[in-house]
């Protein structure tokens, strides 16, 4: 089923650049049908039901929500509406996918000709695509790619489509668009290339737009900006939004509609406030039962256990009291520290000479000071943007330090031997933040989890494929799975074989880089209990980066904040939530909350 990285960057680039939009006027018959639609992928011997009888209906001005676990079927039924699945017999699609072309004329997607569907992508469909680093051209510029948009369906000017680029990055609030118009991909945050793409499909004006976890890479502030753009899309042009996303804050705020999908088939739809005031199906209830909450305080997520499906709801967890937590959290501060920044300054260069030498700098981070104690989780809260990627890729030693210095268990790292700092590059880990591009597409993932441990001299041959597999199953994966590759699995599925890579070497220091914003919420819940966990089980230390405080909150001993470059603030995180000190972190706090009291209550 799968296509290599340059097949899917052509697919993405193919289905964006398109031809003109049309628009027509709002009616009341349905924008989208889906009727009993099944999908099956042929996987060398074997045959996997990736959906089964689906049926659905979205209508004009409104935003239906697809939500479920990992590898439910809901980024696959969205992708078969515009014809971006493999064509038999690696994929077979049955059913019906009935588009409205106007008030008397509708259309089966399913029997339309390849060059039908290109003519309807774009200006009738649009998409935002799930992870922006695969989905964006690695050589050309962030500005141009918009702009290449833009003289496409508008057949604008250079000037006029450079003008409405920067327009549209100002409405995503990107900082600085006219500088980011000349950036390339990799040289913004994760969360500023899902702006560029939300800029870019924004662009297209569609009429039905499909949005795969649009907001996932964002903080708290921005995904507020992006919801409400996209409400004033829909209710300017009357378009229907097709909402895929495994963050059930935003879909109560959002959606009109939920639809409930398990192992391909729906569970269960109704409206928004129904559905979360009354759900009716087990599993439903139990989904909604996974989410941190801010009025508790737990040490272990609930989860959700297929073969336990109506136990699952049940309050079997065990409480911490905040003086309890307070009193852990300063016991941890008295223990040994394992890792410490002092006044790490990060610069990336702006522009350069003829010599090639920087004339100008960007400061991503200005003087950062923080401290990890051994067994002690330092949460790392702040916009994306505000240097909490560049401060952990520095840590692991992937990009330089402008002036400070690093310790790990008292020593610097300039000062360390070469077998030293052997130990050191194996001992301090990260996940990554984009699972798609951090795994190999030509190398299976069992080979990708063997690997470090065969680079270090790690246990046998034999032990570590065993190793690898109990990797994959303890972050809720199968052991089947081993031989598979990366396009083969959904977004949040990537994400959990990253972390099972990471913890191939057995590290006492790792570094999460928003590496539970993919997952949906009962994985999030079971990879948060994996890495509670661990860290009791083995005295790690986290440096654990989000903008989802709820996760930070729960999982963190120590909450810093950061904003332009610098530490602002830093508490324990039951103060910092009860009493923040700064400004910012308050107005980010209530942000958060405004997200989650409903889901709480």
């Amino acid at each position: 089923m799968g296509a290599n990285v340059g097949q899917i960057l052509h697919i993405q680039q193919a289905f964006i650049i398109s031809t003109n939009p049309i628009i027509f006027d709002i009616v009341q018959h349905p924008l989208l049908e889906v009727k009993n639609l099944s999908i099956h992928f042929q996987m060398n011997d074997s045959r996997v039901m990736a959906v089964q009888d689906l049926s659905y209906t979205l209508y004009p001005g409104k935003t239906l929500a697809v939500v479920g676990e990992s590898g439910s079927g809901k980024s696959v039924s969205a992708l078969c509406i515009p014809g971006l699945l493999p064509e038999y017999p690696y994929c077979e699609k049955k059913g019906e996918i009935w588009l409205s072309l106007s008030d008397t004329e509708r259309i089966n997607l399913l029997q339309c000709a390849k060059e039908q569907l290109v003519a309807l992508r774009g200006s009738r469909v649009g998409m935002i695509f799930q992870e922006p680093m695969s989905s964006l051209n690695p050589l050309m510029t962030c500005g141009e790619q918009v702009s290449e948009v833009i003289r496409q369906h508008k057949k604008a000017s250079r000037q006029s489509a450079r003008e409405q680029s920067l327009r549209l990055f100002t409405e995503v609030r990107l900082p600085e668009p006219e500088r980011l118009y000349e950036k390339y991909p990799h040289e913004i945050s994760g969360g500023q290339k899902q702006r560029v793409m939300i800029a870019m499909a924004m662009a297209c004006e569609p009429l039905l737009l499909i949005a795969d976890e649009p907001t996932t890479a964002l903080d708290v502030s921005v995904q507020h900006t992006i919801l409400d753009l996209l409400n004033e899309l829909r209710e300017k042009r009357g378009i229907g939004i097709l909402f895929i996303t495994h963050d059930l804050s935003l879909v109560q705020h959002f959606a009109d509609d939920v639809l409930v999908l398990w192992k391909g088939k729906m569970i269960e739809t109704a409206p928004t406030q129904t559905l979360f005031s009354s759900p009716q199906a087990a599993y439903t209830k139990s989904l909604l039962s996974c989410k941190p909450k801010s009025q508790q305080r737990v040490k272990f997520l609930r989860t959700l256990q297929e073969d336990k499906e109506d136990d699952a709801t049940k309050d079997n967890l065990t409480c911490i009291s905040t003086q309890d937590f307070v009193q852990e959290a300063s016991a941890l501060l008295l223990k040994p520290e394992i890792l410490r920044c002092e006044e790490v300054q990060i610069w990336y260069p702006q522009s350069k000479n003829i010599l090639r030498k920087p004339t100008q700098w960007h400061k991503a981070v200005q003087g950062v000071n923080l401290c990890i104690h051994k067994g002690e989780t330092v949460g790392l809260l702040g916009e994306s943007g505000c240097g909490k990627t560049s401060l952990g890729k520095a840590i692991v030693g992937l990009h330089p330090i402008q002036s400070g210095c690093i310790y790990y268990q008292q020593k610097s790292l300039v000062d360390m031997s070469r077998s030293e700092k052997r130990d050191y590059q194996r001992e301090v880990q990260m996940i990554f933040q984009d699972p798609y591009g951090s795994l190999n597409p030509r190398i299976a993932i069992g080979e990708a989890i063997r690997e470090p441990m065969e680079v270090h001299g790690l246990l046998t041959a034999k032990q570590r494929k065993e190793k690898a597999i109990d990797l994959l199953q303890k972050v809720g994966l199968q052991p089947e799975h081993y031989h598979r590759y990366p396009h083969e699995f959904s977004g949040g599925q990537r994400q959990r074989i990253c972390i099972a890579r990471t913890l191939a070497l057995q590290p006492k220091v790792i570094i999460c880089d928003e590496s539970v914003s993919a997952l949906d919420i009962s994985i999030q819940a079971q990879i948060l209990n994996l890495l509670v966990a661990l860290r009791d089980e083995f005295a790690l230390s986290y440096l654990f980066i989000s903008h989802d405080l709820q996760v930070v909150r729960h999982i963190s001993n120590q909450v810093a904040v950061m904003q332009n470059g610098k530490i602002i603030e830093i508490q324990d995180a039951e103060s910092l939530y009860q009493k923040p000190q700064k400004e910012y972190t308050q107005q980010f706090i209530e942000s958060s909350f405004s997200l989650s009291t409903n889901i709480d209550s």
